[in-house]
């Protein structure tokens, strides 16, 4: 029986190393994506043997796509594309400049973007000979329909993600590739803490990245089809 594999960006904390760790315990062969070498070297000996490690700066399209390549290579074939890498300053209308703008829409946009149709021929490969559709999670979030003052760009750029979800189970249909947004609200992760301090959000008011985490993978593993093209929103408490 051939192993299924996964890549997950920004895997090294959060609601990505949760994905990944779950993924493993699922019995995946799981890519580790993130930019820091001692971040991705700390993440793979907490899961284990089943993982490879690839740094990479999503920031540069190219990268993004490069680092598909470089998973498939290394696990020998993708079934499923985590896009969770996200980033965000605290920024508001004015406070947006060109170079933030340009950031923002970079790493939560463009990367997953550009991931996507890169992956897209190995799905069609793997459906060609017969094995199980392909499938594609991005990491979106609450604020893509309710925009947060502080997230202006941030908001925009995650809902890109959501309406990438939709292309890609319309276009999948035929290849049996599945394709979801996950849109929590504030969870409690290292880039929500860069944002908001806990005296102004307390910890019981915020999502478990391992809640989220369980959400993206029941969405690999088919208990989430009613969602294929959708966004699945997740408030927080």
């Amino acid at each position: 029986m051939t192993t299924r594999t996964a890549l997950v960006t920004g895997a090294t904390s959060g609601i990505g190393l949760h994905v990944a760790r779950q993924l493993a315990n699922a019995g995946f062969r799981v890519a580790l994506c993130a930019r820091g070498e001692s971040g991705l070297a700390r993440a793979a000996s907490s899961i284990g043997p089943s993982t490879v490690t690839l740094a990479a700066d999503l920031f540069d399209p190219h990268a993004a796509a490069g680092v598909v390549d470089r998973a498939i290579t290394a696990l020998g074939r993708l079934d499923v594309l985590v896009n969770n890498a996200g980033w965000s300053p605290a920024a508001t209308i004015p406070q947006t400049d060109p170079d933030t703008a340009t950031r923002v829409f970079a790493l939560n946009a463009v990367a997953p973007t550009v991931m996507i149709a890169r992956a897209w021929s190995a799905f069609e490969r793997q459906h060609a000979a017969g094995e199980p559709g392909g499938v594609v999670v991005n990491v979106s979030s609450i604020a893509s329909v309710d925009p947060f003052p502080i997230l202006y760009a941030y908001a925009a750029a995650k809902a890109a993600v959501n309406n990438l979800a939709i292309s890609v189970a319309a276009q999948g249909a035929a290849i049996g590739v599945r394709g979801f947004a996950v849109a929590p609200g504030a969870v409690e992760t290292p880039l929500l803490r860069s944002l908001v301090d806990p005296a102004s959000l307390p910890a019981e008011m915020t999502l478990r990245p391992e809640d989220v985490a369980a959400v993206v993978v029941a969405c690999v593993r088919g208990e989430r089809d009613e969602s294929n093209g959708r966004t699945i929103f997740l408030p927080s408490p």
